[in-house]
């Protein structure tokens, strides 16, 4: 886990401080779940959507591009879980002591 300092005015610190104590959160938690929510849409809950919109509205809503992979190959994945399965099973290393 990394720490991050942020400078602010005076003022956004104590509005961000009291929009943390009315959701019952730490500063640390509501910005974390504020920052995630701009980058990560599937980690959202209904109060962090109305955050989400006004980034949005902002223009600082982040919204990220995943690859559309296609699947991949069901013969190629069976091969791939036989090869798994050969082998010492965890169970005797764990016996064994290793």
């Amino acid at each position: 886990m990394k720490q991050v300092t942020w400078r602010a005015d005076e003022k956004l610190v104590a509005r961000v401080k009291l929009s943390a104590q009315h959701l019952d959160m730490s500063m640390n938690a509501y910005l974390t779940q504020i920052l995630q929510t701009a980058t990560d849409p599937s980690r959202s809950s209904s109060t962090m959507e109305e955050v989400r919109a006004r980034l949005k509205l902002a223009g600082l809503l982040v919204e990220p591009e995943y690859p559309n992979f296609p699947p991949p190959d069901e013969a190629l994945v069976e091969e791939a879980m036989e090869r798994a399965g050969q082998g010492t099973p965890l169970s005797e290393l764990v016996r064994a002591n290793r």
